[in-house]
């Protein structure tokens, strides 16, 4: 395969940023769609031009780092997947494709691809955790948790925290994140003791950090690489309105 990449090149966010042409020649269908950055880079090398800096880590739909906008769409075309396995195969010989970064004020650009989403560790710090203490490692048995509820921890823990949430969002909302990480220690009886206050006081910095409002395009749900419902959405609205009263 013969494709033609439309990349973001920034070197800071204080400096503009432009889309560059690049060819990328003889693309393994089977490849990766960071494998295609990295035969990219590796050209750019060659002629003695500055690679196109790019997140990635894990490279196994985990970590989240991989974070790209690819042809307008938060992680590409395919549903439930990670650019990182977003394959040459989803493509056709001969597409040009646009590669940016997340476009949001809360991510600013650190060079070309790469973002700061510090912001979001800032608001995992507010509550995003559970502050008992826990000793040796018990019984897996030793505290029993209804399944549905299990379950319900399970499927907001999913989240990698990549930020396509926000990216996919007019409003550029970070309220699916934020749902997530809140509602997967609520559904357990170790993180029910600090309902209140990590509702709220991660909501506040949800605020700070100057992300959007929801106004349920639904767009969030849509572009997660592990598919959180929206629903989560809800189940925090019920926890802040709870906390909310209960501080007064």
């Amino acid at each position: 395969m013969n494709l033609t990449l439309k990349v973001w090149r920034q070197k800071s966010s204080r400096e503009p940023g432009r889309l560059e042409t690049f060819p990328a020649r003889d693309v393994s269908p089977d490849m990766s769609f960071l494998e295609l950055l990295d035969l990219v880079n590796e050209e750019l090398q060659g002629q003695g031009v500055e690679p196109i800096a790019f997140e990635h880590d894990c490279r196994e739909g985990i970590c989240g780092s991989c974070s790209l906008m690819v042809n307008g769409r938060a992680h590409g075309p395919e549903t439930g997947t990670t650019v990182c396995q977003l394959h040459m195969r989803s493509f056709k010989d001969g597409d040009t494709i646009t590669v940016e970064p997340w476009r949001s004020s809360a991510f600013p650009v650190v060079k070309d691809l790469v973002v700061d989403r510090s912001s979001f560790d800032r608001i995992i710090q507010k509550g995003g955790y559970v502050s008992v203490n826990t000793g040796s490692a018990v019984d897996a048995n030793a505290i029993l948790i209804p399944k549905r509820d299990a379950e319900s921890a399970m499927d907001a823990a999913a989240c990698i925290g990549c930020g396509a949430c926000v990216a996919a969002c007019p409003n550029g909302a970070a309220m699916l994140f934020v749902a997530a990480k809140i509602n997967h220690l609520v559904h357990l009886p170790q993180g029910r003791i600090e309902r209140a206050t990590r509702a709220r006081a991660m909501v506040a910095q949800m605020d700070q950090e100057g992300f959007g409002h929801c106004t349920n395009y639904y767009e969030c749900e849509a572009a997660c690489p592990k598919e959180i419902s929206v629903e989560n959405i809800a189940r925090m609205n019920r926890e802040f309105l709870k906390a909310s009263f209960s501080a007064q």
